[in-house]
């Protein structure tokens, strides 16, 4: 009978392909819809009388809040339907992988080879006010901008995908200009996506995603990726921006980044609930003359060298309620402003080592209260360790010729609305000390990034989906209080160094940052 219903469902394949090619598109999708009954009809059949077990598919090693790094299913392929030899035994399991096989293969056949895409739109309001360290004031009552997401997604076979995202942010209108104040590092490459300025469409995230059950052998899953890796939005920074969370732990790392990673899931090895450690390296600057140079892309005369970054994540144990992740990087080459030259030259400073620690509780105790179960709450801390070149010229890090060592932690929640059914409360606190220094300028918090704070930031948001979890309202609230200056420069002494506030009355230096955010959000 097995063998029968494999020939029925390749007859049926082959036969529609011939049919649906004369026939309209509706007729084509009702003849899919037929064929599909009646396949699980006798497939149901097939269950019934059949009682050998069926091997369950492995779970994939890939983060379920990690959205950025999930490939879509397959729609392209040039697999063939093949017909199943009368003297071939095989298992239930294998028979019904053939089936789900061929079933593909009617779905590309119907539905065509096309790249698979969604909109991820935002429009939204900033009230921004500051307070100068010599008193005076600047504010902007009503910046209004559009935000525009588009991901693709194409997966050739099961192991192999390419995923993508086009963005912009822009302000409303034309931009005004500045005469104090170019505004040539809003288009820096760590926050092109980011900043909101113009309506130039930018490739954010870029790369192909290969991902398999077994590492060599062993019953270790595995996944790869090349390209421009999805780097800002990680995780517990999410939770405030209503995303999946992409790999990065945002504490320290939120920048948009080229690069490769790898994934190993640990799990089967340590017996930890959803354990995986992933390698990741990238470059954040090229040094390369321009391409009608004298010496094209040879990068002689540049000031700045090649910045390159290398960490490791590990996530010990994941449960979906209870989760601990950690993470190191350093990062070579850092720059910062050389004052000495006319114009906007660049100069490498340094480098930079960081590290971070969290632990999640999502759902306090177990049926306490429909409260407390739908209750989130986490805890991190962070630190920055600079390691400045020294020599003649050398500007030094953050004000100094010496390593120097900054610190941050980092407490929020998320809760369960009471006056909505479906709505969230949030509530952040975090704190830097003078010498903290992250790289978290894609950040996106239009007063600059309260995660950088050398100081004190205080944030409340509330999240409320309007029409399911398609268009969505959020009203967000944060203060910075500064204790240095700094928080948002560079990695060197010309914009880094942290000065005590309360002793420098400078108008260029901000003392307080406040910014009241609405927006809203269509996503599908």
């Amino acid at each position: 009978m097995k063998h029968r219903f494999l020939g029925s469902a390749v007859a049926a394949a082959l036969m529609s392909t011939t049919l649906m090619a004369e026939g309209t598109m509706l007729q084509r999708f009702e003849a899919m819809e037929k064929e599909m009954n009646a396949l699980k009809a006798e497939l149901a059949a097939m269950k019934s009388q059949s009682t050998a077990p069926v091997a369950a598919k492995k779970v994939s090693v890939k983060d379920d809040d990690d959205e950025d790094d999930k490939p879509p299913k397959a729609t392209a392929g040039k697999s063939k339907l093949v017909m199943v030899k009368s003297n071939e035994k095989k298992t239930v399991a294998e028979e019904f992988e053939d089936i789900h096989d061929q079933l593909s293969t009617l779905n590309k056949r119907t539905n065509g080879n096309a790249i698979k895409w969604d909109v991820d739109f935002r429009t939204s309001i900033d009230n921004l006010s500051y307070t100068m360290a010599d008193g005076s004031k600047q504010k902007n009552d009503a910046l209004f901008t559009n935000r525009l997401w588009l991901n693709m997604n194409y997966a050739a076979t099961k192991h192999l995908s390419f995923t993508g995202q086009l963005a912009y942010n822009k302000l409303f209108g034309q931009r005004s200009m500045t005469g104090n104040n170019p505004s040539g590092m809003e288009g820096f490459d760590w926050v092109s996506s980011e900043a909101a300025y113009n309506d130039t469409l930018r490739v954010r995230s870029a790369y192909f995603y290969y991902q398999d059950d077994e590492f060599l052998g062993l019953d270790i899953p595995w996944t790869v990726s090349l390209g421009r890796r999805p780097s800002t939005n990680g995780h517990l920074i999410n939770l405030r921006e209503n995303d999946q969370a992409s790999s990065p732990l945002a504490h320290t790392i939120n920048v948009e980044f080229d690069g490769a990673s790898a994934k190993f899931g640990m799990e089967e090895v340590t017996g930890l609930t959803g354990s995986y450690f992933k390698l990741c390296a990238g470059r954040g600057m090229t040094n390369a003359e321009p391409r009608f140079s004298a010496a094209p892309y040879s990068g002689q005369d540049a000031k700045a060298n090649d910045i390159d970054m290398a960490g490791i994540i590990l996530v010990p144990y994941d449960d979906k309620q209870y989760s601990v992740g950690m993470q190191y990087t350093y990062a070579n080459n850092l720059i910062d402003n050389n004052q000495t030259t006319s114009g906007a030259v660049l100069e490498t400073v340094g480098g930079l080592h960081t590290a971070t620690a969290f632990a999640m509780i999502n759902g306090i105790g177990n049926g306490w209260s429909y409260f407390l179960d739908d209750t989130l709450i986490f805890v991190s801390g962070a630190m920055s360790k600079t390691d400045p070149y020294t020599g003649t010229g050398k500007q030094g890090m953050l004000g100094s010729s010496e390593s120097k060592t900054g610190y941050s932690y980092w407490i929020g929640t998320q809760f369960p609305s009471l006056i909505s059914e479906e709505g969230r409360w949030g509530a952040e606190f975090n704190h830097g000390s003078n010498f903290w220094r992250p790289i978290t300028y894609a950040e996106d918090t239009m007063a600059g990034s309260k995660l950088a704070a050398r100081g004190n930031a205080y944030e409340l948001y509330f999240t409320e989906p309007l029409v399911d979890d398609i268009l969505t309202f959020q009203l967000r609230y944060t203060y910075i209080d500064y204790d240095y200056s700094g928080s948002n420069g560079f990695f060197g002494s010309n914009s880094g160094t942290p000065m005590n506030i309360a002793s420098t009355p400078n108008a260029q230096i901000v003392d307080k940052a406040q910014d009241i955010r609405a927006y809203i959000r269509y996503r599908f």
